[in-house]
Order: structure tokens, then sequence, then C-alpha cells
């Protein structure tokens, strides 16, 4: 057992003896080697199901990198290009005067269409034709590319939209055929789960909240004018009840994903390596496209083309490193300077990337030269 190995399998068995996480799965991959695979707890806490490295985990955002490969390999093809317009392959997008909306600005969360209908159902999340619809028929927050705020839901919407059309193939089978088959982690890494297949997937739970934490809806000590609470309804903001449901879990909602540590890390690592898009292309998609501060969350942001830059430590200019955190603390990355691809997945689904910064430090603490 490597140094690395140990090291990280000793803070994954802390982080669950403590209490602080439930279930968790960390891989660590470069040029194709596997440096490090380790699991600690349990997926279902109500039969004591262990967590295996095979286990699929619904990691929310970390998939929006997934549905950004996809992007990239398309585009390394020829068959779009970044300053396409989403209105060329898909007309009804450019109600309300966004037929200038490119797909750049998608990437980049600049579109400006962070937002769904205040009354999306749960039921309506899972119609990816019917949230196609609606996210078409939305009238713009800001003109294309003169701001940025987190497209959580639409960012999925408009590139999976735009995905079918141009491929004229179901978005799970664009995925399955450009990626996960051969990459080799078909039955680990998907939008929707087949309901046969849904047995093996981590039950999520929300985490407990802190001592201290004051009683009542948090949301009730924010301004009610926050554009947050613009952008969809607080019902479908991410939690366990959610993301436990069948319909939700086998429903195709590219901005999300759900996936084990070591599958979304053969994907980061096939970008690193070159099997999935050339270096050329991974420069451009990595490189900062946007800089500035999020409308709709109000914190500091740097996008490449559908990635986040840096570690999700504040104040970190680690610009070489690559990546999505998911709502809960499930985070996947890979940094062109060293080559390494990373994933932390869970299944307690906690406010902050507390336990996730720890899990990272030791990784990179412990790389091998």
């Amino acid at each position: 057992m490597t140094e690395l190995q140990s090291e990280v399998q000793r803070t994954l068995d802390a982080l669950v003896e403590s209490g602080a996480e439930r279930g968790v799965q960390v891989s660590v991959r470069r040029g194709g080697e596997v440096l490090a695979d380790a699991v600690a707890g349990v997926a279902d806490p109500a039969t004591g199901r262990a967590m295996t490295p095979g286990t699929p985990i619904y990691g929310w955002s970390i998939g929006k990198a997934v549905t950004a490969t996809i992007v990239h390999i398309l585009a390394d093809r020829g068959d779009l290009g970044y300053d396409t317009p989403v209105a060329e392959p898909w007309p009804e997008f450019a109600a309300h005067g966004k037929g200038n909306v490119t797909v750049r600005h998608v990437l980049t969360h600049t579109a400006g269409v962070p937002g769904i209908p205040l009354d999306t159902t749960v039921e309506d999340v899972c119609d990816s034709a019917r949230m196609s619809a609606a996210v078409a028929a939305e009238k713009p927050w800001w003109p294309a590319g003169e701001q940025t705020g987190y497209h959580a839901y639409t960012f999925g919407y408009i590139l999976g939209e735009v995905i079918q059309r141009v491929t004229g193939r179901p978005l799970a089978q664009v995925l399955r055929e450009e990626i996960t088959e051969p990459l080799g982690i078909a039955d680990e890494l998907y939008f929707g789960v087949p309901r046969a297949e849904q047995h093996r997937l981590a039950v999520l739970e929300d985490a407990p909240p802190p001592a201290d934490a004051p009683e009542g809806d948090p949301s009730a000590e924010m301004p009610a004018d926050l554009p947050l609470f613009r952008s969809a309804p607080m019902e479908l903001f991410p939690a366990a009840e959610m993301g436990n449901r069948p319909d939700v879990l086998g429903a195709d909602i590219p901005a999300g994903a759900k996936t084990s540590a070591r599958a979304i890390t053969a994907l980061y690592d096939a970008l690193l390596t070159g099997r999935l898009v050339s270096p050329a292309r991974l420069t451009e998609a990595t490189s900062v496209a946007v800089n500035g501060i999020d409308q709709v969350f109000g914190n500091p942001v740097r996008w490449g083309l559908g990635f986040a830059l840096g570690w999700p430590v504040e104040g970190d200019e680690t610009l070489t490193v690559f990546g999505m955190g998911g709502a809960g603390g499930s985070y996947a990355a890979g940094d062109t300077a060293t080559g390494v691809s990373v994933a932390f997945t869970k299944n307690r689904l906690s406010p902050d990337f507390a336990t996730t910064a720890q899990v990272l430090d030791t990784v990179r603490a412990h790389l091998p030269a």
C-alpha cells in the first residue's frame, strides 16, 4: 500500500468514525495509473450496505463537467463551435431576444438565463423536453456576456438540448457512446440511472445542522429579494429527499450526475491524457474565460469553458486546476500542471466543502513525485 493510499484511507476512516461523514469515496489518477482508490462507511445507513469503489452517488453539479466534456468532444470534431448561437440548432431558444446567446455564454454562466420558472415541480425537472421548452421561453436576466451568474439547472437543459439536436441522439446515448463505454465506466457514471440499477446507488442524507445553528428556516434570515430565490423554487434546491426519489435518479438531468469517484476521475484522466479531446482543446477549455462576481450567489467566480478554476478553497489561485463541485460537498477535478485527477464523493449532503478541503489537503500532501 502506498503512502498516498494509506493516508487517504486514514482520513476517510476518521471522517466516518467522527460522524462528520456517512459514506465516502476518493479516487486519484495520473497518466492512466490509479494512485489511490479508497472508501469508508456505508452507502445505505438503513441497511448497513457498505460503500464500495463502484457505488454510484448522486454528486449533483459535478455532472456539469460531464456535459461540458461532451460539448468539447463535439467542438473538437467540428460539429459545433463555442460561438455557435444556441438558437442555430434550437430556433425556439431565440425567444425574448436570446438569439445571440452562444454555447460559450452557457459554458461560462454568462447566458443571462440562470432561472427556471418558480412554479416548476420535481416532476417537471425530470422531464427534459418540458424543461427545455420552459427555458427557451424564459426572458433573460441580463444581455448575453455582460454578467455571470450560476446557471444551476439551465446550464444542463440548454447544453443537453443543443447536444441532442446537433447529434440527433438522446443525451444518455451520447454519454454512453462518447464517454462511458470507451472508458469502461458505463455502469458507474450516468445522468439518469435505469430503475433496475438504482439499488446500487448510495442513499443520500442531509447533514444535521450545527449545534449552534439558529432554529427555523435558515432562508428566513436572507433578504427576500436575493437573486437566488428567483432562480428556482426552494423545494428544488438540492436535498436528500429530492435526491433519493426514483424519478429524479432515473431522469437525464444534465446539470448533475450519478457517479462513483473512480468513474469521474477516469473522465478527467482521459481529458488530461488526450483520449477525449485534443491538448489544444483542453488548453482552451481550461483557460480563464470569465472572472467576476456571481449575480445569483454573490461570490467571486472564475470560469473556464464549463469548469470552475482553482481548488474549492477561498482565495486559491491555482489556475491549472479545473473541475466542478456539487451540492453537498462532492468534488472532482484535474490539474493540467501535474496531470493528476482527483474526486471526493459522499452521500451526506453538507452545507459547505470543509471535509472536502480536508481530503484534498491529504491528497496534495502525499502525492508521489
